[in-house]
């Protein structure tokens, strides 16, 4: 998730129209270039990164300094610390009438917030930001997982049956919603949305451990283990290989 963020960081500012904006000179190009490269060196060197938004932020650097800076505290495993900076600089956006990168921000740390395991938190930023923003797809899914994470799995249904109206064709949508019908018992529900997924997305790995656990629940052993055999294959050295990994051994031992 750390490394999601960071890949999606860029259009945090570059949104506000930093390069692209009717009129922008070269000057204004200069900080979004340097927002830019800052945001690339996040993964290969997130420490070097963070020296720099450090400095660029106390020249003036402003909001896309600050956070460059907060991506960089989340690619090194900083979560608690980014997401204050996150909801400081989404504060500081708001005050200054950026309302949409404002809830972009708070999105941000919601996620960072999870990373650093405050459920309660993460809750709290993400609700406020939909309150602001209603419809915000990633929010919804974002709030949705940090609900299923608390074992509000009603909730989180109610979040994903919004986000689905919004965007019936997302593949991990219908996954997250098919795991919140399973924790619900409603697992006739849960099959459904994980095959429609599988129609979207036929390797997604997320989706083939999600369909051989309903199908082991239901009693179908060789289709839960040929799932979770092409998951693990797929999502090798991943989570969710590891995890299709050990069911296919708990499967082995009769569990």
């Amino acid at each position: 998730m750390a490394k999601h963020l960071a890949a999606c960081a860029l259009g945090l500012m570059t949104a506000a129209g930093l390069a692209t904006a009717p009129g922008a000179t070269a000057q204004d190009a200069e900080p979004a270039a340097a927002y830019e490269d800052c945001l690339l060196q996040v993964e290969a060197a997130p420490e070097e990164a963070y020296e720099r938004a450090m400095s660029w932020a106390a020249v003036d650097g402003g909001a896309p300094a600050r956070h460059c800076a907060a991506v960089a505290l989340i690619a090194m495993g900083h979560y608690a610390e980014a997401g204050r900076r996150l909801e400081a600089l989404a504060n500081d956006l708001a005050r200054a009438g950026q309302a949409g990168l404002s809830v972009d921000a708070l999105a941000q740390a919601g996620n960072a917030w999870l990373l650093a395991g405050d459920l309660e938190r993460a809750n709290a930023v993400q609700s406020a930001a939909l309150k602001q923003a209603p419809d915000h797809l990633g929010l919804l899914v974002d709030r949705a997982r940090t609900l299923g994470q608390a074992k509000n799995y009603g909730d989180a249904l109610t979040d994903l049956d919004r986000a689905l109206a919004l965007a019936p064709g997302r593949a991990d949508i219908l996954i997250y919603r098919a795991s919140a019908r399973r924790f619900l018992g409603d697992m006739a529900g849960a099959l459904e949305d994980v095959e429609r997924a599988l129609v979207l997305a036929p390797d997604n790995p997320e989706g083939l451990l999600e369909r051989g656990i309903l199908r082991r629940l239901g009693g179908d052993l060789d289709g839960a283990r040929a799932d979770w055999q092409r998951a693990a294959i797929l999502a090798e050295g991943l989570p969710t290989g590891a995890a299709a990994q050990a069911n296919i051994a708990k499967l082995e031992l009769g569990e």
